[in-house]
């Protein structure tokens, strides 16, 4: 597969804040790559590093293979960007924004209309053409804001946390759209808090601190795991929590609903000593037992992990 996003050593502070150091990623056609990260990590600079709207203090990315310092505006005519406040024209109907959008990115006048007629139907907004955008349920907002940031049919497509805020079921169909773009060829980078998220892209880059953690597969990641994980179920949950802490072999418990995650050094200890000391504390322990760590488990233990000079 041709790689359509190349980013090398990207830096970008803002005064003392180093709020990128050093990051490098590719993406190939057909690909999704997931910058996952707690806020404050540096994804959103990130991202518009990629896209230009910031300059990078070091490093360089090349969209398409053509270097986007150099020759800036042919490299973003092949690139989409959905940014986390996507501003449409709220006093502008559906079909408005979407002509809006063409003519700034050029598109010849006669291809414009049976354009917005194809993105229409992709994000389902047919029969809506004439319905103001600020009238707009938030995720056929989410859906408008996806069809103006590919109205001129890019190859790369940038989102930034383009699910933030919205319901599950909202998440979903937007998912499902961008699954579809991946069939046809399209590279994401999408910046994501939601795990969920995380799990459908190919390649992942855990950020924290404006640095890159570790990269690479939803399932290379958690292979990688260190140590092992336990599920309890118990109650009361907090109770259940501090005598989990004093075991000589858990590293970390982390709430997960209404139960608790255990990352342990190894598991035959931990279920061996846990259950009597957890009845000899009160605690009605309902299921006790090994599972396979998750991202968030993953995710949790990036962070916890002392950082690197």
């Amino acid at each position: 597969m041709s790689t359509l996003v190349e980013a090398r050593a990207l830096s970008k502070s803002f005064g003392k804040t180093r709020a990128v150091q050093g990051i490098s990623l590719t993406v190939a056609a057909g690909e999704a790559y997931g910058l996952v990260g707690p806020d404050g990590a540096g994804k959103t600079t990130a991202i518009r590093l990629l896209i230009g709207a910031l300059t990078p203090d070091a490093g360089s990315v090349e969209l398409c293979g053509i270097n986007l310092a150099t020759d800036p505006d042919k490299a973003r005519s092949s690139a989409g960007y959905l940014a986390q406040r996507f501003a449409l024209y709220t006093d502008l109907t559906v079909q408005e924004n979407l002509a809006f959008f063409a003519a700034v990115r050029g598109m010849p006048p006669g291809a414009v209309q049976a354009r917005i007629t194809e993105l229409l139907g992709f994000v389902n907004l047919a029969g809506f053409e004439n319905r103001l955008a600020g009238q707009l349920s938030g995720g056929m907002k989410q859906k408008l804001g996806l069809a103006c940031a590919i109205v001129h049919a890019p190859t790369v497509l940038l989102l930034d946390e383009p699910t933030a805020g919205v319901d599950p079921v909202t998440r979903q169909d937007f998912w499902q759209l961008l699954i579809r773009l991946l069939a046809g060829g399209m590279a994401l980078v999408v910046t994501t808090t939601y795990m969920d998220e995380a799990a459908r892209c190919q390649r992942l880059g855990f950020m924290h601190s404006g640095r890159m953690l570790t990269t690479g597969s939803p399932r290379a990641l958690t292979q990688a795991f260190d140590g092992a994980v336990l599920e309890l179920t118990a109650a009361p949950l907090k109770q259940a929590r501090r005598i989990c802490m004093q075991d000589e072999d858990l590293v970390e418990a982390v709430t997960f609903g209404d139960r608790l995650h255990l990352r342990v050094r190894s598991a035959a200890g931990p279920l061996q000593r846990l259950p009597a000391a957890l009845a000899a504390a009160a605690v009605t322990v309902t299921q006790l037992r090994p599972i396979a760590p998750t991202l968030e488990d993953v995710f949790i233990a990036l962070l916890a992990a002392p950082p690197t000079p």
